[in-house]
């Protein structure tokens, strides 16, 4: 929790069975009457189907016969897949966090 009231983090965790699952934990310091940290309290919840979904999810796009791209709420590129770097010449190193009106749409737009 690193001095932090509350963290979220996510990590794997092995079964008796060794399976392997993804765990999202939700951890909260818990304190004596002088404010010092006692313990730690911590809520899991399984997301390894979520995490799978997700990583299929981008194969698809990433696949995809079309130009597919996303941004997010600053407008900077967060999704780049192959078709739009073959369109276009730009690789998703070269796009990622960058701002996708500001940099590449042009100015006569």
């Amino acid at each position: 929790v690193h001095g932090e009231e509350s963290a979220n983090f996510d990590f794997p965790l092995m079964t008796k069975g060794g399976a392997r699952l993804e765990i999202l934990l939700n951890a909260t310091c818990r304190r004596d009457e002088h404010g010092n940290i006692i313990g730690v309290v911590g809520i899991g919840q399984d997301i390894t189907e979520r995490i799978a979904q997700e990583r299929e999810f981008s194969k698809l796009i990433d696949s995809a016969n079309a130009p597919i791209f996303g941004v997010d709420s600053e407008g900077k590129v967060n999704v780049w897949n192959q078709c739009a770097s073959q369109l276009t010449g730009f690789s998703k190193t070269d796009v990622f966090g960058r701002r996708l009106v500001d940099e590449f749409v042009s100015s006569e737009y």
